[in-house]
């Protein structure tokens, strides 16, 4: 059987809800690393696996494929991962679609913009970002944070219940992009810290340090972006500084 093949960036949170799921199955799969601040995914070469030119993308023999909910239900299905992952049962599953709705249409804008405002603006400008937009994006992300704790978790270990999801993987993957940009967003929410800590421990403790460490990583050096990319980064840190 060809073995599947990954791309991947660290530095993008689909990715590494992507990596983190794969990794924490144990699912046997070749890891390619697509540099974005290279421009790497925008090749010729890359354009045949993912017409978006996005990533994370699955070539699995002569089949290709992009977006990162599909590619982690693609490995779901083919690689028949425990239950409590994307459980069989009606209406946990049917909670675990519901947060990934709610995640991508609320959360992850939220999430991201704080971390391009907080982390990104200094590395794309060279200062600050202005206080009055900082503020508000966190005023969003704490908004998002209730919701995720109060609505979604509740008092239960894991957000649809005793076991972890993919719903945990995809929420901590995102949320934990915060943590880097030395924002201590937890300390005002307990039950999301003990929740963070639980999914660190189901996925896997060293796993989620060497995704952190790739994000930190990129931001201590410019050498590696092209001059390309430096715009984009730079429209990017615009858009979310309006």
């Amino acid at each position: 059987m060809p073995e599947v093949e990954l791309f991947l960036d660290p530095i993008s949170s689909p990715c590494r809800g992507v990596y983190f799921f794969a990794k924490a199955s144990k699912i046997p799969f070749k890891n390619n690393v697509v540099q974005l601040a290279k421009g790497e995914h925008l090749t010729e070469h890359f354009g045949k696996l993912n017409p978006s030119r996005k990533v994370p993308a699955l070539k699995d023999g002569d089949f290709t494929m992009g977006e990162s909910y599909a590619i982690i239900f693609y490995l779901i299905r083919k690689f028949k991962t425990p239950d409590h992952w994307y459980p069989s049962d009606l209406q946990k599953r049917a909670r675990v679609d519901e947060y990934l709705a709610w995640h991508l249409t609320t959360a992850r804008s939220g999430t991201t913009k704080l971390f391009w405002l907080k982390a990104m603006t200094p590395y794309v400008t060279g200062h600050e970002v202005n206080p009055e937009k900082l503020n508000a994006a966190l005023c969003e992300f704490k908004t998002i944070s209730t919701a995720i704790q109060d609505v979604f978790l509740q008092d239960k270990p894991f957000l649809v219940g005793d076991e972890v999801s993919i719903a945990d993987v995809v929420a901590l993957a995102d949320i934990s992009q915060t943590c880097v940009s030395g924002l201590h967003v937890f300390e005002d929410y307990p039950k999301l810290a003990a929740w963070k800590q639980r999914v660190k421990e189901a996925v896997g403790v060293e796993l989620f340090k060497e995704a952190l460490d790739g994000i930190a990583n990129f931001r201590k050096t410019d050498k590696q972006v092209s001059p390309e990319m430096k715009e984009r980064f730079k429209a990017t840190v615009e858009y979310f500084s309006r």
